[in-house]
């Protein structure tokens, strides 16, 4: 048998190490080939591929990034792209797909599955952590690590000049990494995308830090809004799967607080720094898991499953499923951390 891989949508540490333990279990226990898809579905679109064997992967644990490259292309969106990968799969003999990606990429696979018999496995991949049916996705833990170490090294300059700093995190529509991170990291205000925020309550939480001597630290995710207000974009263009680019909302905060209480304030946008760099150990361990189970799932011709954590088990849940919805913080959760605001 003849597998193919690619990894979709945005970098994220451990997509290397899924494809390590894809190609070491799949060559020396099932004796597969593997054909490795370059930039998510541009290659399987256009037939640029690479061989994957023991040798490539070798080395690639603690690497971040992705040896395959990576990128947003929507195959539903290119004339004829379903057409296109059907044949390139079959001009090199591929007879299974592992898709190893985040929402749109994984929504991909699940539809090329149902819709048109493409036989595919998909693995969880998103630093937001938002995929449903998992309860953690690997490269999550390392950009909440990013993160917390920031939020550790802002917290001595903000004392330094006791002013406000506002440190701008990730996430999209969900808002794990600001909860994650802030929490562990002491800030004195959290803001996600589930809950509307008010910029006086925000200011107010300022106030208060700044009259028991301590200088705020706020953690806003990319996506967060506030209750009279827009959500702030980059630009208005738009991926090709219909998504806005985010950024600027910690810009925009800092400016009200500094407006609204006469205190100085900054903003650190963490950025891409979150999805770069080696991965955390946490991370390989669950991307070699995932890997493990995908290509078991290739060898049961499990198609249209994608692997995921439950506890501390891996289990097979279906694509469609997956992807059907977001998984969001759940409010509790939320206000067990509103206790440290202010």
């Amino acid at each position: 048998m003849r597998v193919g891989v690619l990894t979709g949508g945005g970098d994220c540490p451990g997509l290397n190490a899924v494809m390590r333990a894809v190609v070491r279990k799949g060559v020396q226990e099932y004796d597969y080939e593997f054909l490795g898809f370059r930039d998510g579905w541009r290659g399987p679109l256009e037939g640029d591929t690479v061989r994957l064997d023991i040798p490539a992967v070798r080395g690639t644990l603690p690497r971040g990034g992705t040896i395959l490259g990576s990128s947003r292309t929507n195959p539903f969106k290119e004339e004829n792209g379903v057409r296109r990968i059907q044949d390139n799969l079959a001009k090199f003999e591929v007879d299974a797909l592992i898709a190893i990606g985040g929402e749109d990429t994984l929504g991909v696979a699940a539809r090329l599955t149902d819709e048109f018999g493409v036989k595919c496995i998909g693995v969880p991949k998103t630093i937001d952590n938002d995929l449903s049916a998992t309860d953690y996705t690997f490269g999550f833990d390392t950009a909440v690590n990013v993160a917390t170490e920031a939020i550790d090294r802002l917290h001595t300059t903000a004392e330094s000049h006791m002013r406000v700093l506002v440190v701008e995190v990730m996430g999209r529509h969900a808002g794990w990494i600001a909860l994650h991170s802030g929490l562990a990291g002491g800030a004195n205000s959290i803001l996600i995308p589930e809950r509307r925020f008010d910029v006086d309550e925000v200011c107010g939480y300022v106030q208060s830090r700044f009259k028991a001597s301590y200088a705020p630290i706020v953690v806003i995710a990319e996506g967060a809004m506030p209750k009279d207000g827009d959500m702030v974009l980059k630009d208005d263009s738009h991926d090709s799967f219909g998504h806005v680019r985010l950024s600027g909302v910690g810009e925009w905060l800092a400016k009200e607080i500094e407006k609204r209480t006469g205190k100085e304030a900054r903003t650190t946008v963490l950025g891409h720094i979150q999805r770069g760099g080696t991965p955390t150990p946490f991370d390989r361990w669950l991307a070699t898991r995932f890997g493990l189970h995908a290509i078991d799932a290739v060898r049961d011709q499990d198609w249209g499953k994608m692997v995921a954590l439950e506890g501390t088990r891996i289990v097979r849940v279906p694509i469609s499923e997956a992807t059907a919805q977001l998984k969001t913080v759940d409010p509790e959760l939320y206000e067990e951390a509103s206790v440290f605001f202010g």
